[in-house]
């Protein structure tokens, strides 16, 4: 196998899912640092297009390839490095853990992301407390949801019991963001729960915005 590089920025929930993951499998890489602020966006450059058309971050190299979306990245680090595991036994709960984790990366994270607050403000005049109320609003919405789903399931302390899988990894990141935008959190006990055992974890902690070298005052 060749070595693993990350395309990656400090505060994007997407790349953070990643850095989570390759962490928890004890994978090392390369990290390539894309700052979505600084240079008009080094994201939207043509240099970085070329390795992601999309313009999004992150992006794992694998020798001359390269994957992107978090989701097919987390997948495909699963199946080539099964252990540790981030899929628990059994085809329906391994189904349960993906949609779980589909909920917050397609769900609630597209709506939420740099690009679309950048567009509310820039295209379409929204105002700060505008911007603040969409990003609450929707918060809001899909952890009413994954409260719902949690309690459900039942046990602890992850989202599927006594193990991490891929629903804490994608998860975590958006728990994070919510208390970055200071969205109120007292309603989604089970989600806080989660978030606090996960960031008990040094390959979660170690993931973290504010331990990476590109960390410094991005919007």
């Amino acid at each position: 196998m060749s070595a693993l590089g990350l395309y990656t920025y400090c505060r994007s929930s997407a790349a953070y899912r990643v850095r989570i993951a390759l962490n928890y499998k004890g994978l090392s890489f390369e990290p390539h640092y894309v700052h979505l602020v600084n240079d008009g966006g080094q994201h939207l450059q043509p240099a970085y297009r070329a390795i992601n058309p999309q313009a999004l971050v992150p992006a794992l190299r694998e020798g001359e390839q390269v994957l992107t979306q978090s989701l097919a990245i987390i997948e495909y680090l699963e199946e080539t490095h099964p252990t540790p595991r981030l899929l628990p036994q059994g085809v329906w709960r391994r189904a349960q853990a993906r949609a779980l984790a589909a909920a917050v990366a397609c769900d609630i994270h597209p709506l939420n992301n740099l690009r679309v607050l950048r567009y509310l403000q820039q295209q379409l005049g929204v105002d700060e407390a505008g911007k603040q109320a969409w990003y609450v609003h929707w918060i809001h919405e899909g952890f009413k949801a994954i409260e719902t789903h949690l309690a459900q399931l039942g046990g602890g302390p992850f989202c599927f019991g006594a193990e991490v899988t891929v629903a804490d990894v994608v998860l975590t990141p958006q728990v994070y963001n919510a208390k970055r935008f200071n969205c109120p959190l007292d309603e989604f006990p089970r989600i806080r729960a989660v978030y606090e055992a996960c960031m008990a974890l040094a390959p979660f902690r170690d993931a973290a915005p504010e331990a990476q070298p590109d960390f410094g005052n991005p919007s």
